[in-house]
């Protein structure tokens, strides 16, 4: 018998809380951050009171209630033991974004986390260079602390513990070092234990299959007990290693149960890869006159190595940001692939470099960061990697003219589209042609118009879908990650639908 529960994921997108249960040993499949509910009460200026640790979370229905987070982060006035406790075993983690990992951090810390080498080193790789919040302190977290009755949490801030980690595949000296290397100014690294899933002890066979995705590293999951099941996470069939996705779909075809995802699941298909974005961008590029700015999505690596191949076949040099190529850096050290060659990185205006570049960064490359001026002096010899909070460095560059290349996916939320808004009123300051996004005025407001053909999803499209459930032909199909779970109830007649927190036993 197993026990199938979702506790969010279920009719958003993002946010996948999944518990798997069989004969009293569990699993988590993902513990992402859900931006769509956050989004109801949080925004950039109004975010959730880390000094009262998982009290706004939970008050807010932000996170299960459930018995199974760090014990530092409940303050005395919020009783959690009222509330049911899970058997995990484990966490497995699909890949390396917020709407998939963004709080794993808030978990009991002696859960260890499964998830493939290069999430491991993305997740340590962001940790390092930004200001992680609680809740995406992932692979590391700092311990709070009870101020005065206790309702209040501080952050012991220099010392931070290392969760247990396990690796789905073999993994390098390099990458072990690199997991246990502070790069956080005046810390000290309390490293948890890193070892093979292969090693891992379990009532279920557990295996691991590379996908693609819009991300390196995605991960997706069969775990064979009394039933087989099946779990995508993110994964599309229209990147370069869409042969990668059908070797899962094939050994799929064992399950009796299919978890799968459903963002485009009532979108209309359109004709989209890779490639084309290369071809479209490629012929953009070649005609553009001044500095070219390429804007895609974080972490989307796939997506910087084309503009790289663009920029290398019209002979201009690319750019990235500091933090891009510590995040490559970070890979490195878990495929061996140098991607940072023949790029130059961008010497923002700043009074000091981060403790990161230097102590690491520096250390690994021999970095001659460019300065805005020698851009200035020749930008039709270089394309630069920015997004929406990059382009306030463009004040430094002062271009008189140049091409901006939207390349990443759509705003579906309306108070997303105001960021569209203010990137074109910087585009249009510096007289930007912007390819990729134009901003219209319909009967209700002014709204960003998007461009195909210069973006490729990372989800599996509507046809793509109806391939793989028919091909892997599974007894019980239960959508995730998905704002249309209708459309997998109005097209096959085995979909179960569930409810937040709902059980379902097979």
């Amino acid at each position: 018998m197993t026990t199938i529960q979702i506790f969010d994921g279920n009719d958003t997108i993002g946010g996948n809380k999944i518990y798997l249960e069989e004969k009293g040993e569990g699993f988590l499949l993902d513990f992402g951050m859900n931006f769509k509910k956050y989004g109801n009460f949080f925004q950039e200026y109004i975010s959730p009171r880390s000094i009262r640790g998982i009290y706004d979370l939970f008050h807010l229905n932000l996170i299960p209630k459930l018995n199974i987070y760090r014990k530092d982060i409940i303050p005395s006035d919020f009783d959690v033991s009222k509330f049911p406790a899970l058997d995990i075993k484990a966490i497995l983690l699909s890949h390396a974004h917020m709407d998939h990992f963004g709080n794993i951090g808030l978990l009991n810390p002696e859960i260890p986390l499964a998830a493939s080498p290069i999430t491991l080193a993305l997740l340590k790789g962001i940790f390092d260079s930004g200001n992680v919040k609680l809740g995406s302190d992932v692979v590391y977290f700092s311990n709070r602390k009870s101020k005065g009755d206790g309702r209040i949490l501080e952050s012991e801030r220099k010392t931070f513990y290392g969760r247990d980690l396990i690796c789905t595949d073999s993994f390098s000296d390099s990458l072990l070092n690199f997991m246990e290397l502070s790069a956080k100014s005046r810390t000290v690294l309390n490293k948890g234990n890193l070892t093979l899933l292969k090693d891992f002890s379990s009532n279920f066979e557990i295996k691991t299959f590379d996908v693609d995705h819009s991300i390196y590293g995605a991960t997706a999951y069969i775990l064979s007990g009394d039933n087989i099941i099946a779990y995508t996470g993110d994964f599309r069939l229209h990147g370069k290693k869409g042969n990668k996705t059908e070797r899962f779909i094939n050994e799929a075809k064992k399950a009796s149960v299919l978890i799968i995802e459903g963002t485009r699941a009532a979108r209309e298909d359109i004709d989209e890869s890779e490639e084309t974005v290369y071809e479209n961008c490629l012929k953009i590029v070649e005609d553009s006159k001044g500095l070219v700015v390429a804007d895609f999505s974080a972490r989307n690596f796939e997506r910087l190595e084309i503009f790289k191949k663009i920029a290398e076949k019209v002979g201009r040099t690319l750019v990235i940001t500091s933090k891009d190529a510590y995040l490559l850096n970070a890979l490195r050290k878990a495929d061996g692939i140098d991607r940072i060659k023949e790029t130059q990185i961008y010497g923002d205006l700043r009074s000091s470099t981060r403790y990161w570049e230097d102590k690491i960064l520096r250390v690994d490359i021999d970095i001659n960061y460019l300065d805005p001026i020698t851009i200035s002096n020749d930008p039709n010899s270089y394309m630069i990697c920015f997004s929406l909070f990059d382009v306030k460095n463009l004040l430094d560059i002062k271009p008189k003219a140049g091409t901006y290349i939207y390349s990443s996916s759509e705003a579906f939320e309306e108070e997303s589209e105001f960021d569209y808004l203010r990137l074109n009123n910087w585009l249009k300051f510096f007289n930007f042609e912007i390819i990729g996004f134009e901003i219209i005025e319909d009967e209700t407001r002014i709204k960003p118009q998007f461009m195909k053909g210069y973006h490729a999803s990372g989800h599996v499209s509507k046809s793509d879908l109806i391939r793989v459930i028919e091909t892997i032909d599974p007894d019980i199909i239960i959508p995730v990650h998905t704002d249309s779970p209708e459309w997998f109830s109005d097209n096959f007649e085995n979909a179960v639908l569930l409810k937040d927190n709902e059980a379902y036993t097979i």
